[in-house]
């Protein structure tokens, strides 16, 4: 989101137009009754939004959820990590794409800086996430030469690094396949310098291939939506702020959702509605890429719907 596109007078959303608490709390356990287990909130910044914990203590007690994560970009963590804990939050993710201050500014919108993203992940840490994870979105030319410096970093610390291969999200960060850095590029080159196992999925549809460190320095990921598409084991739908129901990362459109909650909609009314949309999608924009992209598809903008 280059800050010179949304500046400090970007219309965004305003609030009648977001989701509330309640008509969030409503589509979770809606989607927890057609078998989701997991919920994720992203952004956006989700630590923008006033009185975060009070939704996540709401989505925590929700039966069936046994894991909920939040992904960030970190500048607002070290103020809201112990808050977030307490209030049932399991797990936290972190986006940095390098430790190069010039480099991250430039890959985040010329926004933030290095030092308070890691002061945000120690907070995390000392809060008790003991399992943090790092995502590193690798481009040729720009921050690729800097891949074994985080993995140095992080390396004996704690927090996973989980390197994604540049992807053509939305319509606005001029994605050339020539750009891509193949993970298994990025594999042979860190197996070099610290040799790698591999570890076992630990369920079907895991996004990130897992390695661990001979030498016992922990583990990293690889995400490789590009050289390795995962379509067909996809389980993940995207709930945007105003309502939006995506079953694709690319996805063109959505469902609204909103609509209907405030039309009355209930959780039983939500959870067929969801059960629809779920058994008729049809996505597999990653096993098709150069086909589609032939036709210069307008899709949703991530920072609308998250990872």
């Amino acid at each position: 989101m280059p800050a010179d596109t949304f500046h400090d007078g970007y219309p965004f959303l305003k609030r009648d137009e977001r989701l509330s608490f309640d008509e969030i709390e409503t589509v979770a356990r809606a989607a927890a009754s057609v078998g989701v287990s997991k919920l994720r909130l992203t952004g956006g910044e989700p630590l923008l939004r006033r009185h975060l914990s009070t939704l996540v203590s709401r989505l925590a007690t929700i039966d069936g959820i046994d894991d909920l994560a939040l992904t960030t970009n970190g500048m607002l963590l070290a103020a809201h990590a112990g808050q977030l804990r307490d209030a049932g939050l399991n797990r936290v993710t972190v986006s940095l794409d390098s430790l190069d201050e010039q480099v991250f500014r430039e890959m985040s919108g010329k926004r933030g800086d290095v030092a308070r993203v890691l002061a945000g992940i120690d907070a995390a840490q000392a809060a008790g996430f003991d399992n943090v994870k790092i995502n590193t979105v690798v481009r040729r030319g720009l921050n690729d030469d800097g891949i074994l410096d985080l993995v140095h970093y992080f390396r004996h610390r704690g927090p996973v690094v989980r390197f994604i291969e540049f992807m053509d999200v939305g319509n606005r960060n001029g994605w050339e396949s020539g750009d891509v850095v193949p993970s298994s590029m990025l594999l042979k080159r860190i197996n070099k310098r610290w040799p790698l196992v591999a570890v076992a999925p630990a369920y079907r549809g895991e996004v990130a291939r897992r390695y661990r460190f001979v030498d016992g320095g922990g583990e990293i990921g690889f995400i490789s939506s590009v050289s390795q598409p995962f379509c067909g084991d996809c389980h993940r739908a995207r709930l945007s702020a105003d309502g939006q129901l995506y079953t694709c990362l690319f996805a063109t459109a959505g469902t609204d959702l909103r609509r209907g909650l405030r039309a009355g909609d209930d959780i039983a009314a939500v959870a067929e509605r969801l059960r629809s949309i779920w058994s008729s999608r049809h996505d597999n924009y990653s096993e098709q890429r150069g086909p589609v992209r032939e036709h210069v598809l307008k899709k949703v903008e991530m920072f609308r719907i998250g990872g």
